[in-house]
């Protein structure tokens, strides 16, 4: 095992599906003698060339199209989108045409790309590039969203993103990019759908995803010392997701809160509270299924209030005690 930031395990991700698969080719803004806006990608250049690592203009909803292309043409395409705002830039060719082809032709073409992209918020970047818009691409089948929150998680699920033959949107939050974890040094990948158990518990189950796991392990922890047990889960895929471990630990559990970044409203969590109250999970219940979301507002660039639109820690265990009665 090695200790490496969030940022490098992207980018021994990347390096290795580049030599393993000539197929690879990797596409975006600033990504070559720069090194990426925030240095996932640098060295690759130096490494590869700029015949496989492409540098493009600012031009996602151009660049992007292309990379669908190249991906019905046998190619694997990883696409970077500075920032995860930008996506929207990219719709038509995501939505549009590489979540459709495969189901358009009865299985005959496969789109096998990867759209990666910083999101989030944190950084004082502001309204425009702040956001987290994964709940743009759920509602699209044929995409598959992913989320990790760990560098191993990270490295083992773009690898295994790279090699899917649908196209996978992988959105990296960008406060965990020099975050560390052990890696192991030997090849592995993670699959795409499957959840994690970060943390056992048998009180209440805490439901996450990216840079809000580990909200939630830090509100557990506090919460440990009051004599509360959090379980802790890592969804790491919201499409596909893992119902059966949701439903599994609710049941253990008998609660559930729901933890994410993005506006409460329309978010993910919905999905998951209909996955339990659809579920026998339901019967297991103590009380309702609780969400904790964004604030229903632009990100602020003042940096008190941007810390204050999003879950913390001290929000998660006022909740918790909340839905305990204690």
């Amino acid at each position: 095992m090695s200790v490496m930031t969030y940022a490098q395990a992207i980018k021994e991700a990347i390096r290795e599906e580049l030599i393993n698969d000539e197929n690879v080719y990797f596409i975006g803004e600033d990504i070559g003698l720069y090194g990426g806006c925030f240095g996932v990608s640098r060295g690759l250049w130096e490494e590869f060339g700029e015949d496989r690592i492409i540098e493009t203009p600012i031009t996602e909803g151009a660049f992007t199209s292309a990379a669908v292309g190249m991906a019905l043409l046998g190619l694997r395409p990883i696409v970077e989108i500075m920032f995860g705002d930008f996506v929207s830039l990219t719709v038509d060719a995501i939505v549009d045409h590489a979540a459709k082809y495969r189901f358009m032709t009865a299985g005959q073409v496969n789109v096998p790309m990867v759209l990666r992209t910083p999101f989030g918020s944190g950084t004082g970047a502001a309204a425009q590039h702040s956001q987290s818009l994964e709940a743009m691409y759920l509602n699209t089948p044929g995409l598959k969203v992913v989320m990790p929150s760990t560098p191993y998680d990270a490295k083992g699920l773009l690898k295994a993103a790279v090699r899917d033959n649908d196209p996978v949107m992988f959105f990296e939050n960008k406060l965990l990019y020099r975050t560390s974890g052990e890696v192991p040094d030997e090849e592995y990948t993670v699959p795409i759908g499957k959840g994690d158990i970060k943390r056992e518990g048998t009180d209440i189950t805490l439901i996450s995803y990216s840079r809000m796991v580990g909200v939630c392990l830090e509100a557990a922890e506090s919460l440990e010392k009051e004599g509360i047990n959090c379980e802790v889960l890592d969804l790491r895929s919201l499409r596909p997701l893992d119902t059966e471990l949701i439903i599994s630990s609710v049941k253990k559990t008998s609660r559930a809160l729901i933890v994410y970044e993005a506006p409460l409203f329309g978010g993910f969590g919905g999905e998951i509270c209909a996955a339990i109250n659809e579920s026998e999970a339901f019967y297991y219940l103590d009380c309702p299924v609780r969400r904790l979301g964004g604030a229903e507002m632009p990100v602020p660039y003042n940096p008190i209030l941007e810390k204050q639109i999003v879950p913390t820690a001290e929000k998660v265990v006022e909740t918790v005690k909340n839905m305990l009665g204690v």
